[in-house]
């Protein structure tokens, strides 16, 4: 038998084989758990009529979701799920396409840097340039409308905050789906709502929230992570959304008040029996389906679509 030749290889397959070594034997605990929460995509249907690709949006990987037939004077700025800790862009692709029909626009799905490698500021910092990049290409913002799910949800919000206190240009829309409002963790739907939510837990939010600020000196009670401290003041239109069954309802009822409270053009879907980052279940879940419809037809109101 011949001598193996060695072969030069180029940068991305090198990259594809230590991806492949590393799906056999996860390196650690949390290896592991992101592996898993990859495979949250099933849960979604392939919508029909959508296209993706991967764009970079300013240094950040995105994927850009777009139905046949969407308008393209507008996007969706997408932040997907996981506490800053789990999941991808690539688990939220499907949901987001589904998201897009319903809006009658493209969805830009960013995949931020994740904690505990990435400390917060760098998922809102990633989004921020995200936001620049959209801006570079054209697109008006009053046109974007900032949108995700669980720390996406806060995200879509934080940006907002963050282009406010800046004397930026904000968001036309903000869409926040079961946000992470409060980083105390204390609402009383932690306890009323733990045997009912099947994906999220006080333990996992305390994991997720150390691995995010932890070591960083940031406060639970900190203004930039924790909406419901917040000022809330100049925001643009902005719809909540939950779960009845999520620990996290309370937090998030509370968040929408307190966008009334402060004189912000609000709307609620509330979602009965609904789990934590209920998107998950787009294309299959027929009162997904329904809330998804009822948040499209929101966006196209607002932003005129």
């Amino acid at each position: 038998m011949s001598e193996q030749t060695a072969v030069e290889l180029s940068p991305e397959a090198l990259e594809f084989a230590n991806f492949m070594a590393g799906l056999a034997i996860p390196e650690s605990e949390l290896d592991a758990m992101r592996i898993v929460s990859e495979s949250v995509h099933l849960t979604a249907r392939e919508p029909e009529g959508v296209t993706y690709r991967e764009v970079d949006a300013g240094g950040v990987l995105g994927i850009w979701c777009e139905p046949v037939g969407a308008n393209t004077d507008y996007v969706l700025l997408h932040g997907h799920a996981g506490g800053s800790v789990l999941s991808s862009a690539f688990v939220d692709r499907k949901l987001a396409g589904h998201i897009a029909k319903a809006a009658g626009a493209p969805v830009l799905v960013l995949d931020f840097r994740r904690a505990p490698e990435h400390k917060y500021p760098a998922q809102v910092d990633d989004t921020e340039a995200a936001f620049n990049w959209l801006l570079s290409k054209g697109y008006e913002p009053g046109n974007i409308i900032t949108i995700g799910h669980s720390i996406g949800g806060f995200i879509a919000v934080a940006l907002a905050l963050r282009l406010r206190d800046k004397k930026l240009p904000l968001p036309g829309a903000i869409v926040s789906i079961s946000p992470w409002c409060d980083l105390e963790i204390a609402n009383e739907t932690m306890v009323t709502k733990a045997e009912t939510d099947k994906i999220l837990s006080r333990e996992l939010l305390q994991f997720f929230r150390d691995a995010w600020i932890g070591g960083t000196g940031i406060e639970v009670t900190d203004t930039r992570i924790n909406l419901n401290r917040a000022d809330l003041n100049g925001l643009p239109p902005t719809l909540v959304s939950w779960g009845t069954y999520e620990v996290l309802a309370g937090e998030d009822e509370e968040f929408a008040a307190r966008l009334k409270d402060a004189g912000i053009d609000t709307a609620t879907v509330v979602v009965p029996g609904g789990q934590h980052s209920y998107v998950y279940g787009a294309g299959r879940v027929p009162e997904v389906d329904a809330a998804l419809a009822r948040i499209g037809a929101w966006v196209r109101e607002k932003a005129k679509i």
